[in-house]
């Protein structure tokens, strides 16, 4: 079976400065933090990270905290940035951007449950709706990378319940994809075709997944419920595809015999 999904997904992280808000920090934390924040937006980050530090050594607030692991993960460094956020939400358990981070951050470590319940709790501590929404598409896109990574280790019935949490957050065009190429793969076509129209439905124009590969499914799905014209018109669509051309020729030869 050809590779028919790429989850390249870039989490956007917001450099948040709260210089209105950092009143209650010693002076000297203070300074060090906006210098740090100064760095931080010119792309110093080890020199961001420098005076975080000595904030740190005259305060542990989760703003400085904060900051400091946007630095590391500008720098690719992950597992000490879940360290500096785990230190932020301890500081203040209720700030939600640190968990946002922490879910983008498990992400990054490709561990998934992790980024799931770091995204929940993001929702849960979130009041704007933006965010809420921001936090729905996170949790989509991680519970769909976790049911690749089940379906690898061809785990597929674990995979099919990751995907179906996926789509209750947010309607996401690769789970469909391969909610269609699984329920093939198990005999059920009518969840198979179902789950083939929604990728359809909700494919953007900025989509990563491939048009060719979701009438490819939908034609395989159309075969197996008997529906050999339209499983025709569909694998006919799927020629335009150069990864699943081959495929969609094999399958038109079969039912044209």
């Amino acid at each position: 079976m050809k590779k028919f999904i790429t989850l390249a997904v870039v989490f956007l992280v917001a450099v948040v400065t709260l210089t209105a808000q950092v009143a209650d920090m010693t002076n000297q934390a203070k300074e060090l933090y906006n210098a740090g924040n100064k760095l931080l937006k010119s792309g110093d980050y080890n020199g961001a990270i420098a005076k975080y530090d000595e904030a740190l050594k005259n305060s542990e607030d989760y703003r400085i905290l904060y900051q400091k692991s946007i630095a590391l993960k500008k720098l690719r460094k992950y597992k000490d940035a879940e360290g500096i956020l785990l230190r932020c939400i301890k500081a203040n358990p209720d700030f939600a951007s640190a968990y946002n981070g922490l879910g983008t951050t498990y992400y990054a470590l490709k561990e998934y449950r992790k980024a799931i319940d770091a995204f929940k709790k993001f929702q849960e501590k979130s009041d704007n709706p933006k965010l809420k929404k921001r936090a729905n598409l996170y949790l989509s896109i991680a519970y769909t990378k976790l049911a690749d990574v089940e379906k690898r280790n061809h785990n597929n019935d674990k995979a099919l319940a990751a995907l179906n949490e996926a789509v209750k957050y947010n309607p996401y065009d690769a789970s469909y994809l391969m909610m269609a190429e699984l329920y093939t793969d198990k005999g059920q076509f009518q969840k198979a075709l179902e789950a083939a129209n929604n990728a359809l439905k909700y494919r953007g124009k900025r989509s990563k997944i491939s048009k060719g590969a979701v009438y490819y499914y939908k034609g395989l799905a159309l075969k197996g419920l008997g529906k050999k014209e339209e499983a025709k018109r569909s694998f006919n669509l799927a020629l335009t595809d150069r990864q699943y051309k081959q495929n969609a020729k094999y399958e038109l030869k079969m039912l044209n015999r």
